[in-house]
């Protein structure tokens, strides 16, 4: 009798069949990246291995969310890493490397190099927090590649209006004059498109879209943007944030299992289910919602 994995991936083989174009892992593509839950010290680490003996071969990559491993021990930190990489995934910082730059140029360099001592494999950039010009985010993505890790850097789709060039000076190397901070936040889609563009330039491996103005709700998705992003971007080297179920099922019914998606650790089995479901032709679901496993 197989047990409850065992007939996720025969369900995935039979709605796809062995030829599905999402690989096996490590993928380049079809990733799923999970929140990680460590935001408590010890019993975490015990919780987080159960979960990933459970879901480990449906998970590409590991999260630390809101900093939580700068609250750690580097001892307990690299005992999560470790256990990340048994089960043949990446780990990502998270977007916390913006307070480290308020402390100077080389402090963000010495924790890049620690995040790699520590056994991270990529740094995520959240360029809206950052307050940097565009020219000073690239130079942090090629410092990170020359490290040897990987850039992830996350857009918003809403900027502060102070940080919006002005009509006519988009040219690539334009020069703009400073102008006063606003917090004023308006939406613009080009500007993060071209912005992401020029850090996958710079070799940035991914960008992330943040959730929010965009996909934060199934009820109020921005498909307009979302395909913009994609038809600009590419589905491969552009992740989005879900916030649910209903959100993670939208993505996949409207681009496929090869969409790159970062969810809960509670959402894991559902979005693999769907994954191996055809839900872009309305197949019945054969297997009930697995949150009961979690």
């Amino acid at each position: 009798m197989r047990g409850w994995r065992e007939e996720v991936v025969a369900l995935s083989l039979e709605a796809h069949g062995p030829g599905d174009d999402r690989p096996e892992k490590p993928r380049r593509y079809g990733v799923t990246e999970m929140r990680s839950p460590c935001y408590t010290f010890r019993p975490a680490h015990h919780a987080l291995q159960e979960i990933l003996d459970n879901i480990g071969p449906f998970v590409d990559g590991l999260k630390f969310s809101g900093g939580s491993h700068s609250l750690m021990g580097k001892e307990l930190i690299r005992e999560i890493t470790d256990l990340a990489h048994k089960h043949d995934m990446y780990v990502s910082t998270g977007d916390w490397a913006e307070h480290l730059l308020r402390q100077g140029p080389s402090s963000f360099k010495q924790y890049v190099e620690e995040c790699k001592e520590l056994g991270f494999d990529t740094i995520e950039l959240n360029a809206g927090s950052l307050k940097l010009p565009e020219e000073a985010i690239l130079r942090l993505v090629r410092l990170i590649k020359n490290t040897g890790l990987r850039a992830k850097p996350l857009f918003s789709v809403k900027f502060d209006s102070s940080d919006i060039p002005a009509a006519g000076d988009r040219a690539f190397g334009a020069y703009i004059a400073p102008v006063k901070q606003s917090s004023e936040r308006v939406e613009d889609i080009d500007l993060l498109i071209r912005r992401a563009e020029r850090c996958l330039e710079a070799g940035a491996d991914m960008i992330m879209i943040d959730a929010d103005d965009v996909c934060q709700h199934a009820d109020s998705l921005r498909a307009d943007l979302i395909a913009k992003i994609v038809g600009r971007l590419g589905l491969e080297r552009t992740m989005f944030e879900t916030s649910g179920a209903n959100t993670s099922e939208w993505f996949v019914k409207r681009y496929g299992p090869r969409v790159n998606l970062f969810a809960d650790h509670s959402e894991v089995m559902n979005l693999e289910r769907l994954r191996g479901l055809d839900v872009r032709r309305s197949v019945r679901p054969l297997l009930p919602s697995p949150f009961f496993l979690m």
